[in-house]
Formats: structure tokens, sequence, C-alpha cells
């Protein structure tokens, strides 16, 4: 449900303060579950929450919280987490700085100091610089925020957030002191309408999308690539719909993987520069009408720059810009873009001679033979099912899962291009609570394993069932081939025994592909929780795609 339904709903007015309006706000937008750690300047709230209509889920850190929210987000459309001033709110900045690098709609909710305890400019605890701190930090790393310091105002500054959060899928930031989370309110259920800027020009629309019309029916070799935006805008029939219309063959990137079934006939696969597949690359760039529609041009996401995509033959359509060969078109937005091209008359053509991603074969286990990641991945993609939605961490997690075909729309979750190391333990907490329906693949290595694996604790408290795989290379892997040293390496630990400590969940070890072959099959039929699969790596062996990405930026440090 949109901002707009909820401004309008009747149920509102049984807010009478500043807390529960805010909750009814979260449960009108759709949400079910808020994420956090309590402490002192939020427990009120925290208590509010607890006796509301929506699930509070306290994690081990408040970072996790964080990263469970954002993959919720990412799934649900919207997500929130809820932490206390200072210690808590400034550990969630680099999870807020993610969504807003990769727009995720994570709205964060931070307890503060009352406003009359801020009288004199105290020393109070968890004070950092001045009782504004916190919201300047936020304010770099979100597109709105509001501290909640006059009930007058509070429903206003409320609904101007969120409804900010869910019209450009970024964080937002919602400071409320504790005096005022009791406060008294009255709702004024004002009506929010989309503002101006957010529908397109009908006369440049249409000039936009005459030219790409042109453009696309003179051309020999059309391509759409397809990235971030149409996930986050829920944008992928229209996709679908567009690409089935016209016959053009689809490719995505590393930010937009699983935004098409991977099993369309038009789709060819993950389009990464010099990173990925020479024949998607070849196709790609030999294309006469590039169709980006919802693209980040981020340097991971273009195989470090090595990707060519030349403008004189580039239709670039996001929710902030359309361009069209060198002219550029104000006030012209993604989703009415594509609505546009549905209707518009476009030729079909009949395709032919583009590539596919390579078909799974039949894996055959050597019994004894020792695993490599090549071959991880290859018996992983026989574990994918409809209900999977594999969450991959940074490093060999990340690129050599590129290469596993998910069967259905959103997939795939990965922070492919902040590339922040931990993300994936406490996503798979929030992707499983924001579809049950799902059940999470982890991939994580052993470093970012050490960084927040402890989540298997909040995991197995919940009755959660991830199946998680530790590629455990013994250090940081992605870093060795960039610059080697003993700062690469790790303390070793025995993971498969997580279970024993948290007291839930079941876990193995696999050397060699028989036992993988095992571990993964028994992980799969054990559904009462979770299963940790360790995955013992040589510490040189890695994907060819981050083998790739490595030689890249060895050479920007040597």
């Amino acid at each position: 449900m949109g901002i707009d339904d909820a401004s309008t709903s009747g149920t509102s007015h049984r807010a009478e303060n500043v807390g529960a309006y805010l909750i009814e706000r979260l449960r009108l937008l759709g949400l079910s579950h808020v994420f956090g750690v309590p402490g002192d300047y939020v427990l009120g709230f925290f208590k509010q929450l607890s006796d509301s209509a929506l699930n509070l889920v306290t994690t081990c850190d408040e970072l996790n919280a964080g990263y469970a929210a954002d993959a919720y987000a990412r799934i649900r459309g919207i997500g929130a987490v809820c932490v206390t001033y200072s210690v808590g709110g400034l550990k969630v900045v680099n999870a807020t700085a993610q969504a807003y690098a990769e727009k995720s709609p994570l709205i964060v909710i931070a307890g503060a100091p009352g406003i009359k305890e801020r009288i004199g400019n105290p020393l109070l605890h968890h004070k950092v610089r001045t009782f504004n701190t916190q919201k300047k930090i936020f304010e770099e790393v979100t597109v709105a925020s509001a501290v909640l310091d006059d009930p007058h105002t509070a429903c206003q500054e409320i609904d101007r957030v969120l409804f900010e959060a869910v019209r450009v899928k970024r964080p937002v930031y919602i400071e409320l002191p504790r005096d005022m989370t009791f406060a008294h309110v009255k709702p004024s259920h004002q009506a929010l309408s989309p503002r101006a800027q957010d529908t397109s020009d009908p006369n440049t629309l249409q000039a936009a999308l005459d030219d790409a019309v042109t453009m696309i029916n003179e051309s020999q070799q059309p391509v759409v690539i397809a990235d971030v935006e149409l996930h986050r805008f829920g944008l992928q029939d229209k996709l679908l719909a567009l690409i089935d219309k016209a016959q053009i063959p689809v490719a995505a990137t590393i930010l937009g993987k699983s935004v098409v079934d991977e099993y369309h006939p038009l789709y060819m696969g993950i389009y990464e520069g010099a990173m990925g597949f020479a024949s998607v690359r070849d196709y790609v760039e030999s294309s006469d009408c590039l169709i980006l529609l919802g693209a980040f041009m981020t340097d991971v996401n273009l195989g470090q720059y090595t990707a060519h995509i030349d403008q004189e033959k580039a239709i670039y359509v996001t929710s902030e810009q359309c361009s069209i060969q060198y002219r550029t078109y104000a006030r012209v937005g993604l989703h009415d873009f594509l609505e546009g091209l549905l209707t518009a008359p476009i030729t079909p053509r009949i395709p032919r001679d583009f590539p596919h991603p390579r078909p799974i074969v039949p894996f055959l286990t050597k019994r004894g033979e020792k695993i490599t990641v090549k071959r991880l991945f290859e018996r992983l993609n026989w574990a994918l099912e409809d209900n999977t939605v594999v969450i991959a961490d940074v490093g060999d997690a990340l690129f050599g899962g590129l290469d596993l075909i998910t069967h259905r729309k959103t997939e795939f979750l990965s922070p492919g291009y902040y590339l922040s190391l931990g993300f994936a333990v406490p996503a798979s907490i929030g992707a499983q609570l924001a579809n049950p329906n799902l059940r999470p693949l982890v991939l994580v290595g052993d470093g970012a394993f050490q960084m927040t694996g402890i989540e298997v604790s909040t995991i197995a408290r919940l009755g959660l069932n991830p199946i998680i795989v530790v590629l455990n290379n013994y250090g940081y892997a992605t870093e060795r081939p960039i610059q080697d040293g003993p700062f690469n390496d790790l303390q070793v630990w025995q993971y498969s025994r997580f279970p024993e400590i948290v007291g839930g969940g079941k876990g193995t070890v696999a050397t060699t592909e028989d036992e993988l072959d095992h571990a993964l099959d028994a992980a799969r039929a054990y559904t009462e929780g979770f299963t940790i699969i360790e995955v013992q790596l040589d510490p040189h062996d890695s994907s060819p795609a981050l083998q790739r990405l490595a030689e890249g930026l060895a050479k920007k440090i040597r």
C-alpha cells in the first residue's frame, strides 16, 4: 500500500500520540515487522511496537538489524529499523548508506533524549558533540529526515518523510525524542498527492517515446539492459511485457540479477564487461540500439569500466533521467516511459543468434575429489528450487553466485554496488520474514561470517530455516589477488559447530564433492531450522569473475 492510501485511511484516527501514529503509518505502508535493538531512549516506543500489530524483531547488533531491514525492503517494498541514540544509531549508518547507494527504501527510527532533557546542553549519555550530530550524519545518507520535536507538526513530518521513502526508494531518518513518544496528536487526515515533478511532462514524454521507437524500429540488433530500479519500483512485469511484445533480447546487470526469469527464452545472461562471458559482452557491445532501463552505471556493474557502451547507440532511462543518444528529456519518468513503450508501435522482430545462459548440466559427483569454487557453484545450481532466494555476500559468494540460474523474480539479493561485507546472514532474516514462502540460500565467505554470523542466534530464536553455505578459504580471499599479506588471514573457526553455541539448527563440514552433495541434500530435507554447511576451500582458489575483478583493482593500487 502506498503512502497516499495511508493518508486517507480512516484507521489512522485511532492514533492519539506520536508513537502510535508512526506505528499506524508503518503498518499501512505494508510493514509487518520492524527490526532493532532496545536502548533506554527508545524503550517507550519499543513497548508500543511490541503491543502493536507490528512484529518487533530484536537482533544481536544494530548494524545487522539494518541489514535485515534492508533485505526486507528489497522484497516487501519498504523496511524499518529502530534503535537508540548514537551508540545504536551510528551503527546503522553503514546499512543506511548501503540502502541509499542501492536504492532500498529503509526507514531509520532512532530514539533520542527528550526535548526537555536537552535544556542547558547537558552531557547526557550517548551524546557525541551536539544533540543534532546524529541527524546531520544521517542527512548525508538519506533523502529526507525529521526530528519529531513538536506534537503539532509530528504527523505531517512523519507523512512527509515516509512519502519520500516510497517516492524515490531510498532511506529516510526519523528521530523520536523519548518525551515526544506519548505526546498527544490530532491527525489531520490530509491526503497526499504525487508531486508535480513525479509526473512526466506529457509533451516531453511523447517526444522521447517517438525518438525511442524510431531508433528501435530502425535498428538491426536492439538489446535491453535491465537493472536494479526495475526491482525497486516493481516494474518487472512491464519489462517482461515489453520484451515479449517487441521480441528484444534482454541482459541483466549484477545489481539487476533475477529481474528477469533466467529461464526466459529472451534472456541472455549478466552483462558485466570483461568480468562476464565474452558471448554476452560481444552481443551487447555490437548492438546498434541499447535500451538501458533503470541502470546504475557503477564500476562493478560495468566490470571495472571494461564495458563499452556507446552513448550514440543508447536509450538510457532511470527514475531520475532520460536520454536518447545525445539528447536529454526533462521530467520523463521510468514508469511512464515503460508504459508508453508497451503501447507504442514497436515492430516485433525475430531475434537470432543471441547468447543464452549456459545450460545446467547434470552434476556428476566425483567421490573423494576435493571441492573447488567452480564445482561448488555447479552443485549449488542443482540446489535451487522455485522458492529459493539466493542471498550472496561480497566476494566469491557474489561473483560465483552470478552464474546461478534463478527461477523467478527477486530471487537474488546482494550488495552488488556498495559491497559491504557481512550483509547476507542478517539479510536472510529480513528476506524470510518479508516473504515466508521463500527459503534463503545464504552464500557467505568466512570473513563476512565472522563479522555478522552471530545472527544465527536470532535465526534460531525465530525458528527460521535458511541454508547457510560458508565458503571457508581461511581469510579475505577477495583481497589476496589484489594485495596479499598476513592482514588477510583470519583465526580459523569451527563454523559447523555454531548450532551447538546457539542451541538450534544443524551444522556440517564439506571438503569433498560427495560430502557437499550429502550436506546439501540433508539441508534441503531439514526444514525445522537452519543449516550451516562449512565448505573448506583452497585459500587461493576463486572464481574467474573474481580473478578478473581483482586484477583490475590491483592495477589501481600499484
